[in-house]
């Protein structure tokens, strides 16, 4: 987090101190529009690609789905890298402004593809018979989804955090988050509606050339009230000091802890409530060890070198990171499942998708459903269950928070058996249709049965991403928010990951034996199979997030666990987490 400096190097109050004349609410409606430009133009680009890669590319599905799953994750992960960056070296506003020049020109590359015959291997006019992309051609293509993950990791690492500075202290931040919210959420209906709708009906020049103009216009929201904007300095990152206690207990691995902790051996923060470490991974705490009190410490007692002895605060949020990392973790095979998303694109395609005669959903707005399923069950979980389920239990009631996080998976895990059981169906149609050689071709099934995947995908969404966020904050120290802020991202990053590897091993290991379970043709190949194999995974997950639960115990952020510490048992927890 920046922070300023007075000339005496102490911590100012950026939200009294500042200018009038600076920030306020006139700079969030830039700020807010220069988000929603770029979310309406990434996410419209992404949830289609999977139909250009194999019809203007020419690549096969598993191919395709491996580069988006890769393309994802770098997305997901640059915010973390830029917010690292943003927070220790350069500051919000030249990040957010760096990264909306970068994802600019990315645009414009990924425009250029469709543009110009040339940037792209030939394909019929019914892309059945596409040549291999030359090399050139595919540097191209990944050139400019680098830099489009690039540019949103500088916007979306900062954009929330420079809204924050700009509000002083009379202002209310809870309600920016709010409109964060409401803005990401509206600029992704958009997404999936418009832009694809333009995609599919107008082509991909029109389709990729309107997204180009939203980013541009995001850069434009954002440069135009520079001068309005507070622009705090940046300072050490959280980041940093864990880096450090890593480092530290390294090098001094070869001291010896004593046996019973007294306030004179570890260096203790000034102002800090920890005295001694916990016992818990107690090979960490050689990190704050003072071995010799006129070598490692300064004249005015601070760490002569910080990489080698760091406070008892460090310590201890390094361990509660550790100590949260493996229920986190439960939750990438949900972001696979999740992210599946993109075949589903080409198994709705296969379908009837009318509405009526002359109107018919775009396949890849299907995913509108999941974000609708999202939005209802908030609003009806917050609104109607609690508020009933209270009424009936005479006191206030609601699920833990690893209970939420247990029913998430669960539904990830039906989401993938219900694809397998649409898949099966639709697959035995096309073949009973004569449709085996004709992988374009539309069977007679409505499209309408892919939204079980959808809907259990918003649900497993709705309950663990939240709670799991929920978690991360009641668990982490408030030090290490931005961590806890960004937990989901990290889940995204992995998960695409983990889901590249699993489609390409797929692939590899079943095409030997015949025909891809992931082939091209969804009427010879066994995506069938595929998700089962996914839902197996998943069902695999949640007894290791089982076995984390347990492991972990009782945490933070439940009412029961609250009340049973302060001996006031008012309210009533369905988990003790």
């Amino acid at each position: 987090m920046e922070t300023p400096t007075d000339e005496h190097g102490k911590l100012s109050e950026p939200f009294l101190t500042s200018s009038p004349s600076k920030g306020g609410f006139r700079t969030l409606p830039f700020i807010l529009a220069m988000e929603a430009f770029e979310r309406v133009a990434i996410v419209g680009i992404t949830t289609n690609m999977i139909v250009y890669l194999t019809g203007e590319f020419g690549m096969e599905t598993a191919t395709a789905a491996s580069v988006i799953f890769v393309w994802s994750a770098a997305t997901g992960f640059t915010p973390i890298i830029g917010a690292f960056i943003a927070d220790s070296y350069m500051g919000k506003y030249p990040m957010i402004g760096i990264g909306t020049i970068i994802g600019f020109l990315g645009m414009i590359l990924l425009w250029s593809t469709a543009m110009i015959p040339q940037a792209r291997p030939y394909c019929d006019q019914f892309n059945i018979i596409c040549e291999a992309p030359t090399i050139p051609q595919l540097l191209l293509l990944y050139f400019s989804l680098g830099l489009i993950s690039i540019g949103a990791g500088g916007i979306r690492s900062s954009f929330m955090a420079i809204g924050v500075d700009q509000l002083d202290e009379r202002n209310n931040s809870h309600g920016f988050f709010n409109w964060c919210y409401v803005t990401l959420m509206f600029s992704s209906l958009i997404a999936v509606t418009l832009i694809v709708y333009i995609q599919d009906n107008m082509g991909w020049k029109m389709g990729f050339g309107v997204p180009v103009m939203l980013m541009f216009l995001s850069a434009v929201a954002f440069f135009l009230p520079s001068s309005f904007y507070i622009k705090l300095k940046p300072k050490a990152s959280l980041l940093t000091g864990l880096a450090q206690v890593i480092v530290a207990s390294f090098r001094n691995r070869h001291i010896a802890l004593p046996s019973h902790a007294a306030n004179e051996v570890y260096y203790i923060r000034e102002g800090s409530m920890l005295q001694v470490p916990s016992e818990k991974l107690r090979f960490l705490n050689k990190a704050c060890m003072i071995k010799n009190p006129q070598e490692d410490l300064t004249s005015k007692g601070t760490a002569s070198n910080p990489w080698s002895l760091c406070t008892i605060d460090q310590v201890e949020d390094l361990k509660a990171l550790i100590r949260v990392m493996p229920l986190c973790s439960a939750g990438i095979m949900l972001s696979v499942t999740v992210n599946q998303g993109s075949l589903m694109v080409i198994q709705a395609g296969t379908m009837d998708r009318h509405v009526t005669s002359n109107f018919e959903i775009p396949a890849a707005s299907f995913s509108l459903f999941m974000m609708i399923s999202v939005v209802v069950w908030i609003a009806f979980y917050d609104q109607i269950a609690l508020p009933l389920a209270s009424k009936i239990k005479g006191q206030p009631v609601r699920l833990g928070l690893k209970q939420r996080m247990g029913i998430g998976l669960l539904c990830s895990c039906a989401s993938m058996v219900a694809s397998a059981f649409v898949e099966c169906t639709r697959r035995k149609i096309a073949i009973e249709e004569g449709f085996s050689d004709e992988p374009q071709a539309v069977v007679h099934m409505s499209a309408l049965w892919v939204l079980p995947f959808y809907v259990l995908a918003g649900l497993s969404e709705a309950f663990n991403a939240i709670a799991l966020i929920e978690f991360c904050y009641s668990n982490l120290p408030k030090t290490m928010s931005t961590i806890a802020a960004n937990v989901n991202g990290l889940g995204g990053f992995t998960g695409n990951l983990v889901a590249s590897l699993i489609t390409s091993m797929v692939d590899n290991v079943t095409k030997k034996g015949g025909e891809s379970w992931v082939s091209s043709n969804m009427n010879k190949g066994h995506y069938d199979y595929y998700y089962c194999l996914l839902a197996g995974l998943s069902m695999l997950n949640f007894v290791y997030f089982l076995v984390c639960c347990k492991a972990h115990g009782p945490c933070h952020g439940d009412n029961e666990n609250e009340a049973e510490n302060s001996g006031i048992g008012d309210h009533e927890s369905i988990d003790d987490c």
